[in-house]
């Protein structure tokens, strides 16, 4: 049969094939996302009848303080599947930091008139497209909110799970003049549906150069010379509804967007489920992206419910995980936290010294400010302590890294006044870690790739073999993000360990092993020819 009549019908049987397709990504997505309303009382929203055109026929949902300052910034929330505005406004925690953090909410909300199970048709080029469909009625929302409650444009956020991840991930690409950052949640590259379809793009993912990842980004605004926004991206390390490698992708898209490397400028552990905090800087000391891992996790909304200062959000419906409150971290990054940003009368800090340094962590003092009822450390521009005293130890850091700490006195009130000069300190020691499991596993974790039929380790891009669940291999990944084999074990087991034991990083001894990392201070070490 003539090459091009073969073309022509694949090309039918995929038109015909779509809508069933279209079928199933909603039902996956759906399924992972669909349980009963929670029991607490709903937070009040206020629906907004008319915004615009509204091409996309969605709902718009605002959550005002009732202490809304001037000029707020926005943050636009978009819900997963089978969710609602009311669903996710009621478990995200994102309402009660708008009032602590004097932020106007947005919540758009679909229907399921527009997908079957209430996804945002982030895989549709009539809704992932600038300038119509859901695209351009999410960008007439915050229009609206910036002419109606005086917001301010120079300060608008993007934030959702899953299908609402993956329209984040659209929105940042598709209006990069609007949206200052986001924070994609368990979401997908932009545009990995333009050739895949979006049940490969989800599980088990598509690898693209971040190069090619990138360029789906600059085709969606061809004439855009701006700045690209800043991007944090979270996962749960068991998700098995968007796999994990998806957060590498992402990675690799907006790292490229911004001109940096893929492998991160420094990597600690935040919350108390010690996520892993990855985060890759522009020159100006920026964080322009940032990868977190959340640990022992599936398909959800990381949240840490209590009263604590990093605590918020509910698990009272399915799929807002109990963990790590993600929406504490993603106002940090969006700079929508306000402590220690100089807004108090108090003068700054003076003498702050690093008094010591382990493996895991980083001592420091200062000098006390007359009338302090409190202070506010940061490190890295991230808040994360707030001591009583002129005192206050870091930990849960990993060895061998440096990290830049300031700190500002507290007033009366809680605000805190002009930060102090900063300081680097850097914690001891230095490892790296081993992983062993399947073909399977690894690249289902995030550290390998797969492309016709064979998985290849991230980084080096070693042929692994087979891409199934009976070839096993011992990663070693060394620096952060690059991975080699090591089927002969660790070259080092430590005292910690007996020879051929594996631990997990929470100690469990199923998956991996401790090993030494590039060279310790003072030696000099050269980072692979090709990041990952």
């Amino acid at each position: 049969m003539p090459r091009s009549s073969v073309h022509v019908r694949l090309r039918s049987r995929w038109v015909r094939a779509l809508p069933r397709l279209l079928t199933v990504v909603a039902l996956v997505l759906g399924a992972a996302l669909t349980g009963p309303a929670p029991a607490h009382a709903a937070v009040a929203l206020t629906r907004v009848g008319t915004f615009g055109s509204n091409p996309g026929a969605l709902t718009m949902y605002v959550y005002r303080p009732a202490s809304l300052p001037v000029n707020p910034p926005v943050v636009v929330a978009l819900h997963g599947c089978t969710q609602s505005a009311q669903v996710y406004a009621d478990n995200s925690g994102l309402p009660q930091l708008a009032d602590r953090d004097g932020f106007l909410l947005v919540l758009a909300e679909t229907t399921s008139s527009n997908n079957l199970n209430k996804c945002f048709n982030w895989f549709q080029s009539g809704d992932n497209q600038r300038g119509q469909g859901e695209a351009l009625s999410i960008r007439q929302m915050v229009s609206d909110a910036v002419s109606t409650y005086g917001a301010d444009s120079r300060r608008v956020y993007a934030t959702g799970l899953s299908a609402g991840g993956a329209m984040t991930a659209v929105m940042l690409a598709t209006y990069p003049d609007v949206f200052s950052a986001g924070a994609v949640v368990a979401g997908l590259p932009y545009n990995c549906t333009k050739d895949n379809s979006p049940y490969v793009c989800m599980n088990p993912g598509v690898d693209l150069g971040p190069g090619d990842w990138a360029q789906r980004v600059r085709d969606a605004y061809p004439s855009y010379t701006g700045p690209w926004p800043r991007t944090a991206i979270w996962y749960g390390d068991q998700d098995t509804t968007v796999a994990p490698v998806d957060a590498g992708e992402l990675r690799d898209q907006w790292t490229a967007l911004h001109g940096l490397s893929q492998t991160p400028t420094r990597t600690t552990t935040i919350g108390p489920d010690s996520t892993r905090h990855d985060e890759y800087l522009a020159a100006d000391g920026t964080v322009a992206v940032e990868v977190d891992r959340v640990p022992g996790i599936g398909h959800g909304t990381p949240v840490d419910p209590g009263t604590g200062p990093e605590q918020c959000g509910s698990t009272g419906a399915p799929y807002f995980l109990g963990s790590i409150c993600s929406s504490h971290w993603i106002a940090a990054f969006f700079g929508l936290d306000g402590s220690g940003t100089g807004t108090g009368s108090l003068p700054a800090p003076t003498g702050l010294t690093a008094t010591g340094a382990t493996d895991t962590s980083i001592s420091l003092s200062w000098n006390a400010v007359s009338g302090a009822t409190g202070y506010v450390v940061r490190r890295d521009g991230t808040p994360v302590g707030t001591p009583d005293g002129t005192s206050y130890t870091d930990t849960g850091l990993r060895a061998g890294t440096s990290h830049t700490y300031a700190v500002a006195a507290r007033d009366s009130g809680g605000t805190a006044g002009a930060g102090s000069g900063a300081i680097t300190a850097t914690t001891t020691g230095g490892t790296a870690a081993c992983w062993t499991g399947s073909n399977y596993s690894h690249v289902q974790a995030g550290r390998a790739t797969t492309s016709g039929g064979y998985a290849y380790a991230k980084g080096s891009s070693q042929n692994l073999g087979l891409y199934n669940t009976f070839v096993t291999h011992t990663l070693r990944e060394a620096p952060t993000g690059y991975y080699t084999i090591a089927d002969g074990g660790c070259p080092w087991t430590g005292p910690h360990l007996r020879p051929g034991e594996v631990t997990t990083p929470g100690g469990g001894r199923t998956g991996q092993r401790r090993c030494p990392a590039a060279p310790r201070a003072g030696r000099v070490s050269r980072r692979p020819d090709r990041d990952p």
